[in-house]
């Protein structure tokens, strides 16, 4: 069962700091223009924290880590972070906009402490690989500062939204912190302190399975440090009592995969170095699997229109496991296409090397009944990043084709989230890049100092 706690936040002081000028996205998604931009907000940003500059002179006495540990100890010495002074759950909650729809949504999450599961223990699962290099780079830095300050994206399924409730109901306090992003996302936290509510969170999480959206690296990193410790302090007997304020737990945020405000966004291929590329023969290799629907254009005129219902109908055959292919070609053979999968196809000959589960994601389907057999890029050329790229906006992916950057770009509907919990808990991975959930939690907006 997921254990769950309040637990006492470090954050900024807004009578010292704005908000927004402070907190920042999640360290993997900082670009060097982000990162600079961090920099000349406010020199109690929190970059320095979360992913600070590497200079040449850097040393073990002196470097990146190191800053980091004596950066936040001055913010607390000098009260710009506060320790709030009772044990919480945080409700935090995000409105949005769903990019290229228009639509607008909220999203409600807690923020809490979570017991660290090792994955054999059945309550925490993980839906992607992780990578050595990320995981040396953020124990490194949990060892100096002893601070979680980065979120952890955690799902659970409550079809009954008993939390969700619980969560709308804060929203009659004012906000201890609101502020507006660099990607227009509104973002406000709240703190859940009495009792009753507390206990009826952790009651309603006891039952859980807990499927990590966003963060693998961190978690892992966690639970490397929380081993780390353990075996510092003698080990842990297993009857002795779980402390919650300790290196057992982790920061994480639980959103519930039953809730009207989750966002995943499909994030699309653009293929490249692609030798003896020919969009032609590819398609007669495909075209026993799949049928193709073409959007030609001869013009800019026409382009527009055809890039339109293109988009559409890709967006309409959702359920018919669609693909979008947008092909370089002669300027009179330009054309979008729509490729579905054929009644009757027999995925377990298409897909023979993927489990039953697998073979239902449409990112699978791409990668290894349409890239590897008919394009050649195969798992470990898409490792070594040899031919693919990723793009989020679709527009961006088809402009990379016209532009020459690409010489196909393929496009993906989301993947549900009921298909990312199925896949978790049962032990398997999805392919690289295969979600994006939208928007991301703010790095800083509550901290776990774990001493």
């Amino acid at each position: 069962m997921a254990q769950v706690h309040p637990f006492q936040a470090f954050r900024y002081n807004p009578q010292r700091v704005a908000p927004e000028r402070v907190l920042t996205q999640p360290y993997d998604k900082i670009s060097p223009s982000m990162q600079d931009n961090y920099y000349a907000a406010d020199p109690h940003n929190l970059i320095t924290v979360e992913k600070g500059r590497v200079y040449p002179d850097d040393s073990p006495q002196n470097n990146v880590y190191t800053r980091a540990a004596a950066a936040l100890e001055s913010w607390i010495r000098e009260n710009v972070v506060v320790e709030d002074p009772v044990p919480s759950f945080y409700a935090y909650a995000q409105e949005y906009v769903v990019p290229g729809t228009g639509e607008q949504r909220t999203r409600r999450s807690f923020i809490g402490a979570g017991k660290l599961e090792d994955y054999a223990a059945g309550v925490v699962f993980r839906h992607e690989h992780t990578l050595s290099g990320p995981k040396a780079d953020r124990l490194e830095l949990l060892r100096n500062t002893r601070t979680h300050t980065g979120q952890l994206f955690m799902l659970y399924s409550d079809p009954q939204q008993r939390i969700d409730a619980i969560l709308k109901d804060a929203e009659s306090a004012p906000p201890l912190t609101t502020l507006r992003d660099e990607y227009g996302v509104v973002h406000r936290l709240r703190a859940i302190s009495d009792h009753d509510r507390i206990t009826a969170i952790k009651v309603a999480m006891e039952e859980q399975k807990l499927v990590i959206a966003d963060g693998h690296h961190r978690y892992e990193t966690a639970l490397n440090y929380r081993n780390e410790r353990r075996l510092t302090a003698g080990g842990l007997h297993p009857s002795a009592p779980y402390a919650p304020a300790s290196y057992d737990s982790a920061m994480m945020t639980f959103v519930n995969a039953c809730s009207e405000g989750l966002t995943i966004l499909p994030t699309h291929r653009l293929a490249a170095n692609l030798h003896d590329f020919s969009w032609s023969e590819a398609r007669r290799y495909l075209e026993p699997w799949f049928e193709a629907q073409a959007f030609p254009f001869a013009d800019e005129g026409g382009k527009a229109e055809a890039q339109r219902k293109f988009l559409a109908q890709l967006h309409e055959a959702r359920g018919q496991r669609a693909i979008g292919v947008y092909p370089a070609a002669e300027h009179a053979k330009r054309a979008y296409y729509v490729l579905t999968l054929r009644r009757g196809a027999d995925l377990s000959q298409l897909l023979h090397a993927v489990s039953p589960l697998q073979r239902q994601l449409d990112v699978v389907l791409l990668h290894d009944g349409i890239l590897e057999p008919a394009f050649g890029i195969t798992l470990q050329a898409v490792t070594a990043e040899r031919n693919l790229s990723y793009e989020r906006e679709a527009s961006a992916a088809l402009d990379a084709v016209d532009r020459g950057a690409a010489q196909i770009t393929f496009l993906l509907n989301p993947v549900d989230v009921d298909q990312v919990m199925r896949i978790a808990v049962a032990g398997e991975v999805m392919p690289q890049k295969s979600t994006d959930f939208y928007p991301k939690l703010l790095s800083g907006v509550t901290m776990y100092r774990i001493g």
